[in-house]
């Protein structure tokens, strides 16, 4: 008996970490290169730039799913008017969104079945979606691990 095991474009932590980046504008609205997860963690405790939500509305979440997951539309205007960034726990709600994202497309292999994905309520999930489950840290952590089966070759 083989073990068939599907191989992404991230097989490496370091492709995550990229792609991570890419999702929130990379270096040019980040200001940092990432090249590791302290890098990462460091860009968190700094607070993320506030045009890096324009980068995730490009890579495929809508105005409303970050208005709810990330940071309402009327604080963000009022955080746009001071031009001062994310707040720190908005900036880890950002990052693990563009991360949940990320992986989700790398399992499918592509975008738009990754996103129809990540908007399906799930049995597993007790009828939330993917997204909605991943509002937490230990939700995240779930949906990665089916994330995780999925690239596997389990069935989604």
């Amino acid at each position: 008996m083989s073990i068939q095991v599907i191989h992404t474009p991230m097989s490496h932590p370091s492709d995550l970490l990229a792609e991570v980046a890419r999702k929130l504008g990379g270096t040019k609205v980040l200001g940092v290169a990432i090249g590791s997860q302290a890098d990462l963690a460091m860009l968190v405790r700094q607070r993320v730039p506030l045009a890096a939500l324009d980068e995730l509305a490009r890579a495929g979440l809508s105005e409303r799913e970050i208005d709810s997951l990330v940071i309402p539309q009327r604080t963000r205007r009022h955080r746009a008017v001071r031009h001062e960034p994310l707040s720190v726990e908005e900036s880890d709600r950002a990052v693990r969104f563009a991360r949940i994202q990320s992986l989700a497309e790398a399992a499918f292999q592509d975008r738009d079945k990754a996103n129809l994905w990540l908007r399906r309520t799930l049995q597993e999930l007790g009828g939330a979606s993917p997204l909605t489950t991943a509002r937490t840290d230990a939700g995240a952590r779930l949906v990665e691990t089916i994330i995780g089966k999925i690239a596997w070759g389990a069935p989604a």
